[in-house]
């Protein structure tokens, strides 16, 4: 009966998997997830039930449409049996406990926004401030103690990548961070607890970096290309003068300010003070950012740290020395 179950969780991964395709194609341009239904981008035909079934209809299909032809990207595939396997893999971690319920829902989270960054450079809002509500909200049933601890993991989190946000902005006059990272680091924070940001953060680095540097090396980019045009090359500089100082409000960095009010003014700044806006274009618009080769967007290896730390925390716990497994919030 255990096994019948375990494959019913999978099964349900695999239909999950297949509802957040369209999320993913479908978020990053502001449209409904609900109507119209689905249909080929190229034909416009209406996909019909039994050619949306989860694995089975893309390998009946012959990974084709049936209206004109059109290849159907791998991919769709990939994202239900990857969704149906993490599923899979917090049923083997948690069991049939209430621990269970909010893995689901961050692994239903995470897909998404992965390959929604990885296409496209972004997390969206829509997905990442609904995330963090749901993982402080799930946190009351485990008790004050865990409550707190997804309030301050969301909270630290916002901060410390808000702070390394602003001193990117401040040392490099430049983006260091996506806008984005913060929110999702919050949200790791809210559903892991603050115990977890640190391994989240280390081993985010890390693997970023070394898979960043191997595929430079390999391909000339550490990261996926932009549909922007432009993409292989590097922007020509306007005419326009741009300030790349944020505007602030209250500057505590102005000469001649007291110490008490520099230290009463930065959180504020922290906290308000908006980033710069983009370089202006010949036209005074607002040039479109493009990544360059040695950009990697860094929500994949947030979402891939937070899965490791969630699933592979006792294991971790098990061959790290106690230190760095405490460091890494493993256990």
């Amino acid at each position: 009966m255990e096994g019948f179950f375990a494959a019913w969780l999978f099964v349900t991964g695999l239909v999950v998997g297949s509802f957040l395709n369209v999320v993913i194609a479908r978020v990053p341009e502001g449209l409904s997830i609900v109507r119209p239904r689905s249909r080929c981008p190229k034909c416009g035909h209406v996909i019909a039930w039994y050619e949306n079934i989860p694995v089975v209809s893309w390998l009946a299909l012959r990974a084709r449409c049936s209206g004109c032809g059109t290849p159907i990207s791998a991919r769709y595939p990939m994202v239900e049996v990857l969704t149906g396997l993490l599923y899979f893999a917090c049923l083997r971690r948690f069991g049939w406990t209430y621990e269970l319920v909010p893995a689901l829902v961050l692994v239903t989270l995470l897909v998404p926004l992965t390959f929604i960054d990885l296409d496209h450079w972004i997390l969206p809002f829509s997905l990442t401030l609904p995330g963090i509500a749901a993982g402080v909200l799930l946190a009351i049933p485990r008790g004050g103690d865990a409550l707190l601890a997804a309030v301050i993991g969301a909270a630290g989190g916002f901060l410390a990548f808000r702070l390394m946000e602003y001193v990117g902005w401040k040392v490099f006059k430049k983006e260091a961070l996506g806008a984005g990272d913060k929110y999702l680091v919050a949200m790791l924070g809210a559903f892991l607890s603050w115990h977890a940001l640190l391994g989240i953060l280390f081993l985010a680095s890390l693997q970023g970096a070394v898979v960043g540097s191997l595929m430079l090396a390999l391909t000339g980019r550490a990261g996926p290309a932009s549909d922007a045009p432009g993409d292989s090359e590097t922007p020509e500089p306007t005419d326009v003068a741009v300030d790349p100082e944020p505007t602030m409000t209250w500057d505590f960095t102005r000469s001649g300010l007291p110490l008490w009010k520099r230290l009463l003014l930065f959180p504020v700044c922290l906290l308000f003070q908006p980033i710069p806006d983009a370089p202006l274009d010949e036209e005074g618009e607002e040039e479109e950012w493009v990544p360059g080769p040695t950009n990697i967007p860094f929500g994949p290896w947030l979402a891939l740290a937070g899965l490791e730390v969630m699933l592979l925390g006792p294991w971790l716990g098990s061959v790290l020395p106690s230190n760095m497994a405490l460091l890494l919030g493993a256990g």
